[in-house]
Formats: C-alpha cells, structure tokens, sequence
C-alpha cells in the first residue's frame, strides 16, 4: 500500500499530537481521535472572540514574566501579521499560542494542560461524529502496523478507555482515565493496533475517484438522501490526497446556508440562483453503532427539527413569487388567496402576512372615511383622484374605484361605500364650504384608528369592519343630505324644476302666453331678451308664482335658442333656471339640457292647446255673426269638425304628457328622494325620472319617427289656425261689407232717395259672387287639411300599436276610442286585430 499524503490534514494533525505530547502515534491515537472530534465540531471556548484583546493578554503574560524583549517582537509580528491577509481566523491563532503558553502545572478548573485538554469530553452539541466499528478501508492513517487485525483487540475496545471519553457527567467532563496521565503507560497488551483500527472510524470518510457519486443542489434545504457522513470530492488546486469532512461540518455548513453565507462545501450557485454541493457526494449506509449521545445534532435530527420552517419557508416562496409585480390592495389580495387552505398553521401564517401587507391599505382606508384625506402617491389604494378635475365635477369625475386594487376580502358594495364616505366629506369641504363633523363621526374615528381593530379586522370582516363602515356612511350621508336640504334648499329646486320648466304651475304658464303671444308672433329675429324677461316678471308678479321662495325666482329666466332660417319666437323661446354650487351636482349640465328639450316639447304642446281654443274661441264667436252667410254653413261645420278631431288629440296627449308621464314619474323620484340614504341615491333617481319622461314623451333617439309624426300634426294645428284665420277675415270682412251696404241702403230710404242705384248693385253683386265663388277653395283647402292631418294621425297611431312601451299602446286606443280612424286604414285594424275580435264577439 503506497505511504499516506504527507501534507492530508489526517498526517499533519496526527503528527502535531505527536508534537504536543512528545510520544509516538501509538501513544497519541486517543488525544488525535479526540482532536478530530474538536475540528469537526461546533465546540469553541466561552470567551469573547476579541482579537485585540487575545493579543493584549499576550503582551501582559511576556512582560509579566519580564520578557519585555520578546513582548516587543510578539508586537512586531502581531502587526505584520494583522496587516497581511493570508489568515482568516487570527483570533483563532492568537487564543491557540496563549492557551499553549499556560503553565500546566497551575490549578484551574478549565482544561489548560495538554493531557486534560484532549482528555475532557466534548459538550453534548459539539459531539457530533458517529462512532464506527469498522474503519474505512480508503482512510489510510500512516500506522506501523496497518494490517494488524485482531479480534481480541476489537472486542477489548471498551476496556480501553475509548468509550470513556464520548461519556461525561451532566455538571462536567468525566474524569480522566489513569491510562492517558502524564508519566504513567498504557496498560492493555496490543492495543495499538486496535486503537488504530477503531480511530479510523472516528475520521471522516475519504473520497476516492472511481466511488459512486450524487450531484446534489438545493435552494430551501439539502435533500432528504444526504446521510450523515457526507465525502464531497477533491477541490482544484489541493494535491492527490483524500479530502475528508465530517457530519458536523456539513451541519455547519447547512447552518451557514440557513443565513445566507456560503460554507466551506455548500455554496451559492449563482448562476443558477440557488445553493449547491460542491463536487459529488457518495452516499453510504451507516454499518456502526452510534455511541454519541441522543442529544447530538445530525443530519436526520437537523431534518427533522427544520421541517416546520421549510413548509413555511415553501410557503413563503410561493406566496414571493405569486405576488411578484403586485402591490397594494392587488398585493393584499394575492396574499388573501392563501388564506384558503385547510392547513390551521399555514392559514395562521398567511393571515399573519396578510395583516402586515393590508395595514397600509387600511390606513389608507381609515383615514379617507374619517377625514377625506388620500395620500397614495404609488397609487395602492382602491380609490382613485383625479386632481385636473374642477369642483363644480367633483362628486361625479374626481374621485374613482381602482378595480384592479380592491382587497378581495372587501366586496363590491363596501368599497363603493368607503368611495361614497370619503367623497361626501370632500363634498362637504370643498364644495359646501362646510367644515363640522358630527360628533358621532369623529367618535367612531377616534375608535377605528386604534391599531387593535386594524388587527382584528380579519377575523370578524362580516360584522366589525362591515359595521365600521356602515356607521360611517349613514353618519356622513345623513349629514351631507341635510346640508343640502336645509342650507341649499335642494328639494325645493327640484320642486321648482317641476313648477316651471315642467309645466306645473298652470295659471303663470297660461298667463305667460297670453303675455308673450304678441311678441312671439314675430319673427326670431326680431326679439330682445330684456323685452322677455320684463314680461316673465310680469308673469310671475301676477300669477301665485310670486309667493315662491325669492332664492327661487331671481334663478328663472329667459332663454333664446339658436335661430333658424323662418323661425318665430315660438320656436325659440324657452325658460331657463340658473344652477350652482352644490345644487349643480344634481341639476347638471346633461340634466339641465334634457330640461330645456322637455320644456320645448311641453311648450311646443301646450301651444297646440292655446291654437286650439282660440280656434274655438272664435268658432264660437263668429258663428252668429256669419249665420246671416248661409253660403258659409258648410265651410264652417267643417271646419269646426276637423277642430274637434284636434281638440281630442291634443287632449288626450295633454293628458297621456301630465297624468301618466309626468305625475307619475314625479310621484316615484319624490318617493326616491324621501328615501334615499345619499346624494348618489338622489342623483340616480333624478336621472331615472329624466330619462323616464325623455322615453315616453318621444323625445329619444327610438321614438324619433314617432316624434316626427307628432310634429308633423302640431304643424296641421298652425296650418288650420292659419287657414281659418284667413277665412275668419275674408269671411268678416264679407260681412262688414254687406253690412255697410244694408246701412247705407237704409240711409239713403230715410232720406228720401233710392237705397242703391243701379250701378252700386251690380258692384255689390258681383263682389257677393266672387265671395261666393272663393268659398269652395275654401272647402278645397279644408279637406286637404282634413286629410293630410287623417293620415298622419292614421301614421301616428300605427306606430303607437307597434311601440314597446305598454303606456304609448294604450295611448293609441284612447285617441281612437270610436275607431274612426281604424275605418279608414286597413294597417290599423290589423295593428288592432285585439280589440277588433272582441268587438266582433259582441
């Protein structure tokens, strides 16, 4: 067998025993079986590893012993030692020569002698290297006799005194065996050789190059097939010679990587961002008997006692890399996603995180409910502000839910509740200039910020938190709505908004008209706005509008539309109410503009009723006038007939508008707004009433046919006003004529003379004949007024059969009662086949 490596750490440790003891190897095995333990355990001295203070008590003992000539080199070479780096543990070196450099023959309770030192027991934690029957054969230990193989020698190994030394006593080392005294020889006969071979089971195994090997790399921890005794393989560089390393250094190691500094053997692969084993591991079985005590570290117990803190370390790397990129409440709700296991330990361990991660958003939260403010500058919270947005759009444009950064354990409906808090109160600010705080709110605060409840949000969320935020947004929307209702009047401008730009307030509309007819006869063109405005004062001062609130009525006024080619005033007149500050939150501009096409329809309607009772008004009134124009009779009753057909449409369209529109989405938005718990209640309900009455008074974008139809009809309105007008004139100025002639035949009787001459009467005749002649035109022209009003009715009505909305279906059997018009069009029967089978069931 080839002689061992000169320069193996085995060789150079064995001959610095032999050194220190001055005996042969023989002598020493036990004092270098007890130095390999040493070396490869976790033992160290309980003394502070202060280098300066190691070197200083050497100082101390060379001058104590008056070798000041030697305390001055010692510092000479402890300098150039210190500044040079070939060493890593100086303080090692340093405690080594002043532990040698102790008297031995000095009492002390520690071992400083040579003999005690290496013959005291190894604490229970640093005994850490199995004990093996058999040695193994790669481990060569540079023995006289290496093939000296004697099984008495193997089975006196306990009376050796080997044994004695992995035995001690709780309180201290064992005592010494007599054998291992200085002065005094071993006893037992051979036990050299046996010694020899048992010590190379106390060594570490040694690699040899054509063994098995296992690559082994880990990034949480080695893996389960490591044993105890670990070989790694020779680094570059070391010369041919075994490499050995001990169980305890690679729990050392492992202990290192458990940190994050790289070991001797087990180092950061950073390539590959993870830890690894450096060289390749053969892996053996263990064939001797272990005769550490139980409460050594090894591998298996490391394992075993490491389990809990690698699933939570396993846990903890998922939870890193499903989280990556995330943040705030999108990182709160990665987090909470891990709540949902069956595992107690491990839901304590997220829920534990997830009170960590979510206490910024809760602050973020606490503080926007209860004071308005929001200080996200890396955008974590779930409520969104837009700075660029004015306060005249604050409620409605500047503040915003991020989706994406909800918390998933708050829900749809309590994050627009923590939206809607903070908004009001920023309202209330900003807005209404309105800084109080109801006590009850600022109480709650002060109760919610405790770091306690920040705490305890997540084990009662459907109860705590959910009624932390209740209570704030009743406290808060209470308080906002009764600014709002007491201080800005808002249902008394709702209230308004239905008096006159609805319609509501009948005798100031009727009175206004009868005020502006004059003026809105005449072309567009020629109307001034301060002439309207005079004129709607006047209205307002005569009428019961003058007994609203002032803060009401300095807001109506005059509106002039964009004027059109050939328009009149009644096409661009409109009323208009001036809104801001809070109030304009309600009354925006969108709603405002669906006011004033509202308004135009309902004028534009409640014109077609005044045309059709003036018509009336004068039916009345020059039918006993031109009875005395039998030529006339015909004209007349058609013309009163074809007024009576208006008459009835408009009425009932007069009442479909006001009772089932009007009336009746008014009634449900003052139901909502009585009942509603915030501004954004009022808001919804305000705009459902405008979009209800925009829908069923034709004016949306599926009604436009419908609403043309209907224009159409109101221009036939203007067209008959029109032609009875001329034929009123024509007709009266007939009559005036006839009239002055009578009188004039009757003055001349009494004076004595003929009533007319010849000449006059053919005058008078031929004027009476040409009247006459002009009455059929007349006729003409009615009865095709008559029919082209008839078939756009006819029109009308059939697209009301066919319309979706139930209420504008039953419009059309109103205005076709006695199926007049049902006659006339084939379409319309079959529109109308319902009512037609059951009348024919009758």
């Amino acid at each position: 067998m080839a002689g061992p490596d000169q320069k193996s750490p085995n060789v150079l440790l064995q001959n610095l025993c032999c050194r220190i003891l001055g005996k042969s190897e023989a002598d020493v095995a036990q004092q270098f079986q007890y130095a390999v333990r040493v070396i490869g355990s976790n033992f160290a001295p309980t003394v502070e590893r202060d280098e300066f203070l190691v070197a200083e008590k050497i100082k101390k003992e060379l001058v104590r012993q008056r070798r000041e000539a030697d305390a001055a080199l010692f510092s000479e070479l402890y300098r150039k030692l210190h500044s040079q780096g070939v060493l890593k543990n100086k303080w090692s070196i340093l405690y080594l020569l002043l532990s040698l450099s102790e008297d031995p023959r000095k009492q002390s309770n520690k071992a400083t002698s040579y003999t005690t030192l290496f013959a005291q027991a190894l604490p229970r934690d640093a005994h850490s290297t199995p004990y093996y029957y058999a040695r193994p054969q790669s481990l060569p230990l540079n023995y006289q006799d290496r093939n000296a193989q004697s099984a008495q020698s193997a089975g006196s190994m306990a009376s050796s005194g080997i044994s004695s030394i992995s035995m001690y006593a709780l309180n201290g080392p064992t005592p010494t065996p007599q054998s291992l005294l200085p002065g005094q020889s071993y006893q037992a006969p051979g036990v050299g050789d046996c010694l020899r071979q048992q010590l190379g089971s106390r060594l570490a195994w040694a690699l040899t190059a054509g063994q098995p090997s296992l690559q082994s790399s880990t990034s949480k921890g080695l893996p389960n097939t490591v044993s105890r005794n670990v070989p790694r393989s020779r680094r570059e560089g070391e010369t041919s010679g075994n490499v050995e390393i001990t169980e305890a250094n690679l729990v050392r190691d492992i202990l290192y990587v458990f940190q994050g500094i790289d070991g001797k053997n087990i180092k950061m692969c950073n390539s590959e961002n993870c830890y690894k084993v450096e060289g390749k591991l053969q892996l053996e079985d263990d064939q001797g008997v272990n005769l550490g005590l139980e409460s050594s570290l090894t591998l298996r117990r490391l394992l075993v006692w490491t389990y809990d803190p690698k699933i939570r370390l396993k846990t903890l790397a998922a939870l890193v890399d499903h989280c990556q990129g995330r943040k705030g409440g999108e990182l709160a709700s990665a987090v909470h996603a891990y709540t949902k296991t069956g595992d107690p330990y491990m839901r304590s361990l997220v829920q534990h995180i997830l009170g960590l991660v979510s206490h910024p958003v809760l602050n973020f939260l606490y503080r926007w409910i209860y004071d308005g403010e929001l200080e996200d500058t890396y955008h974590e919270f779930f409520v969104a502000s837009d700075p660029t947005v004015k306060a005249d759009r604050l409620w409605h444009d500047k503040y915003t839910l991020r989706k994406s950064m909800i918390p998933s354990f708050i829900t749809m409906d309590q994050s627009k509740k923590v939206l809607l808090i903070g908004k009001s109160i920023n309202f209330l600010h900003q807005v209404c200039h309105d800084q109080t705080q109801s006590t009850k709110m600022i109480a709650v605060a002060k109760s919610a910020e405790s770091p306690k409840d920040a705490a305890d949000l997540f084990t009662d969320l459907e109860n705590a938190f959910q009624g932390k935020i209740d209570a704030a947004y009743f406290e808060t929307s209470k308080y906002l709505l009764d600014v709002l209702n007491k201080k800005y009047n808002l249902l008394e401008h709702m209230q308004a908004m239905r008096r006159y730009l609805l319609l509501g307030q009948g005798d100031f509309i009727r009175h206004l008209m009868d005020l502006l007819k004059p003026e809105l006869a005449r072309p567009a063109t020629t109307l001034y706005q301060h002439n309207l405005t005079g004129i709607l004062e006047t209205a307002v001062r005569a009428t019961n509008a003058q007994f609203d609130n002032p803060e009401i009525l300095k807001r109506l006024d005059v509106r002039l539309l964009e004027v059109s080619p050939g328009d009149t005033g009644w096409d661009v007149f409109s009323l208009d109410y001036h809104v801001d500050g809070p109030i304009a939150t309600v009354f925006t501009r969108e709603c405002m503009s669906h006011y004033l096409r509202v308004f135009n329809f309902l004028w534009r309607a409640k014109r077609m009723e005044y045309i059709l009772t003036d018509i009336w008004k004068g039916h009345m009134c020059n039918a006993k006038l031109l009875k005395c124009m039998p030529e006339l009779s015909g004209v007349l009753h058609q013309c009163h007939v074809l007024a009576s057909e208006m008459v009835h449409f408009i009425h009932q369209m007069q009442y479909y508008i006001t009772f089932e529109v009007l009336e009746c989405s008014w009634d449900e938005l003052w139901n909502k707004v009585q009942q509603a718990q915030d501004l954004d209640h009022i808001i919804a309900a305000h705009e459902v009433f405008l979009d209800t009455i925009i829908s069923r008074c034709l004016l949306d974008s599926d009604s436009r046919t419908l609403l043309n139809q209907l224009r159409a009809i109101f221009d036939q309105i203007i067209e008959l006003q029109s032609a009875q007008d001329v034929m009123y004139r024509a007709a009266l100025e007939e009559l005036q004529l006839r009239l002055q002639f009578e009188e004039k035949k009757k003055q001349r009787e009494l004076e004595g003379e003929w009533g007319v001459t010849t000449s006059e009467e053919e005058e008078e005749n031929k004027r009476i004949r040409e009247f006459q002649e002009s009455v059929p035109k007349m006729c003409s022209q009615l009865r095709i007024l008559t029919h082209f009003y008839q078939g756009i009715v006819q029109q009308f009505l059939i697209l009301l059969t066919t319309s979706s909305d139930e209420s504008l279906r039953f419009l059309s059997f109103r205005l076709d009662f006695n199926e007049h018009y049902k006659a006339r069009e084939p379409r319309l029967r079959m529109s109308l086949g319902t009512r037609g089978r059951r009348s024919s069931h009758m």
